[in-house]
Formats: C-alpha cells, sequence, structure tokens
C-alpha cells in the first residue's frame, strides 16, 4: 500500500520515514513538506507535495501519517478518515480527549484503521520488563518509577516547547501508555506540573501518580533539566527488584542514520539488573532486542486483513484521558479519579 507521510520534521524524518520505507508490505510514496530539496537529499525516489489536501485528492495513497504539530493531529485525522485513507497518528492522539474520541468514532463509521505510533511499545527495555512480570520472578509488582529525563536548559524556539506543549503531551504519553500495557487503566491520577527553565513557555517538569488497586502505585516522571538520568526503571515486587538505566538506542540509530534493522539493531548493551528479594544479589537481565519495526509490520498486516491493529485507538483514547486528567489534577492540585 501506498503511504505518504504528512511533516519532515524530527517525527516525519527520524521516526516515520525509514520506518515505513523498511516495511515491505509498504511503499513510502509521498512525504508532505514546504522543503522539498531537504526531501530530496534524503529521499530522492520519493514525491513530494505540498499540502495534506494533495495527498488526500490522490486516490493512489492508501495510508496516510501525520507526523504534525500536536495541535493539528485531530482535524487532520478527520480530513484523511473522510477522504477514505486509513490514518497512522503520531503521539499524542490529539490535545484532547474528546478530539480523539471524535476520531475514533469517525474512523469505526467509516470502517478504517487508525492507529497512533507509540513506538515505545517496543523499546527494548520495555520489552524486558514486560518479560520479566510475565515471568512472574518479581512477586506482586507494588511501586513502579518509570522516568524520561533530558537535559535542556535553555528553552528552544520549537513548538512542542510554545504555549499549550511541555513535556506531558510530548513524554507522557509513552510513560503513560507503557504503564497502561503492563497494569491497565488506573483509578486515579495525581499530577504536578512546572515550568523549571528561565523563559519556559510550556510546562518541562511532570511528576504523575497513577493508583492502581492492592496498594500498587505507579510515578512517571519527566524532565527537561537532569543531566545525570541514571533511572529509566525502578520496579519492585514482593519477589525482587528491576533496574535500568538509559534509553532504548532506536532513536540515535535512526537519528545516525542507520539501516532498520541492520546487524545490531534495537540491542541494549547495558541491559536490566535483577535484585533477588531473598537475597539481594544482583544479576544482569537482558532481554530481546527492541523493535521499531514492528509497529508498521503489523499496521501493513491489518491493512491486509492479516492481523489486529498493533496501537487500537481505544488503547490510545485511554493515554489521552490519563493526559486529560493529569492536566486537570494540576489545575485542582488533587486527584482526579478515573
Amino acid at each position: 500500500m501506498n503511504v505518504a507521510v504528512v511533516g519532515f520534521g524530527n517525527a516525519g524524518r527520524t521516526f516515520h520515514a525509514p520506518l515505513v520505507a523498511a516495511e515491505p508490505g509498504l511503499t513510502l510514496h509521498t512525504i508532505v513538506s514546504s522543503r522539498p530539496a531537504e526531501v530530496a537529499a534524503v529521499w530522492p525516489g520519493v514525491r513530494v507535495a505540498p499540502s495534506l489536501e494533495a495527498v488526500l485528492a490522490d486516490p493512489a495513497i492508501g495510508l496516510v501519517v501525520l507526523a504534525t504539530p500536536d495541535a493539528l493531529h485531530a482535524a487532520q485525522a478527520g480530513a484523511a478518515l473522510n477522504a477514505g485513507k486509513a490514518v497512522v497518528v503520531d503521539k499524542p492522539f490529539a490535545l484532547t480527549h474528546a478530539d480523539a474520541a471524535r476520531a475514533v468514532s469517525l474512523a469505526r463509521s467509516k470502517g478504517l484503521l487508525l492507529s497512533v505510533f507509540h513506538n515505545r511499545r517496543w523499546d527494548a527495555d520495555f520489552l524486558a520488563l514486560k518479560a520479566a512480570i510475565a515471568s512472574g520472578r518479581l512477586g506482586r509488582i507494588v511501586t513502579v518509577e518509570t522516568r524520561f529525563d533530558r537535559h535542556r536548559p535553555v528553552v528552544r524556539d520549537r513548538w512542542r516547547e510554545g504555549p499549550g506543549g511541555g513535556v506531558w503531551l510530548d513524554l507522557g504519553p509513552h510513560l503513560i501508555d507503557q504503564m497502561l500495557v503492563l497494569f491497565g487503566r488506573p483509578s486515579g491520577v495525581t499530577c504536578d506540573l512546572s515550568i523549571q527553565r528561565e523563559g519556559g513557555l510550556s510546562p518541562d517538569r511532570a511528576r504523575a501518580t497513577l493508583r492502581y488497586a492492592e496498594g500498587l502505585r505507579v510515578e512517571l516522571n519527566a524532565a527537561m533539566v537532569i543531566a545525570a538520568p541514571d533511572v529509566r526503571f525502578a520496579v519492585h515486587g514482593t519477589g525482587g527488584s528491576w533496574l535500568k538505566s538509559g534509553l532504548d538506542v532506536q532513536e540515535d540509530q535512526l537519528k545516525a542514520g542507520q539501516p532498520v534493522g541492520a546487524p545490531g539493531w534495537g540491542v541494549d548493551a547495558a541491559p536490566a539488573i535483577f535484585v533477588d528479594g531473598e537475597t539481594g544479589a544482583r544479576a544482569s537481565a537482558p532481554g530481546p532486542a527492541g523493535d521499531y519495526p514492528a509497529f508498521y509490520a503489523g499496521i501493513a498486516a491489518a491493512l491486509r486483513g492479516e492481523g489486529p491493529n498493533p496501537v487500537p485507538p481505544e488503547q490510545a483514547l485511554e493515554v489521552m484521558e490519563v493526559i486529560d486528567a493529569g492536566l486537570e489534577s494540576d489545575r485542582r492540585r488533587a486527584e482526579v479519579l478515573l
């Protein structure tokens, strides 16, 4: 199926274009950009279109990938669905749960595939954590800390850091989606957002607690002024603890232009540590390689009717519910029940 990637900023250029091109069941047909020379330098055989409207009018295109600013996602997804196209939306799904829900309803009514690019489900560390929990080695999970920290103390002139943006909408969806995959929908959300950088226009630090039954608490953290991002996951259960530092390598591999799926792709050189609850002994706990290509392999299979949508829109809608609840909690300075 022919695919159009709309947008050639970081998301379109770094993630979507190379991952679509690497999937045998899809063809990177068109990229929408106002910088055709820049696209041609990277993808000389791909058509460049000036606008989403040009893509929607092209009957040769079956799948539209929206790698555009967050504020455009809902309206553009609606336009693409109304034009009869399947749609993949980069995260966050939309700015609000209500906007995302309208897109889901429209996709259902049209009988079209709609998915959201929650690629962090295929991080090497998350795949390893899923396997560790499923093995029962950790026992009953009681506390989870998950962090996505960066050191960018100077505010950049980009839409992600402008009014209405910030880390809760940018990095929050990664953290939330992974926890919903592991533990399902929480019963309550408490969130604190703040601006820590001079001249900041949107929150650059987010801390949230997801409350679950049986005492389970999940702490989500994202910040832009942490030079020592030593904790990625700290997961504690009745059988032991699972500790991980560092970020998945696939984003850096994509930025470096490494061919998707090349030898060493997604391999975690610094696997997690398991701490035995009985003895305190520490042991390396390696897991599978990261697998971002699995997302578009799943999309291609779903479009052929040969497999499930890798990220059903209903699951992405639950992420938006937590996003909205976090914003409300920060405004009210109180827990929001779901």
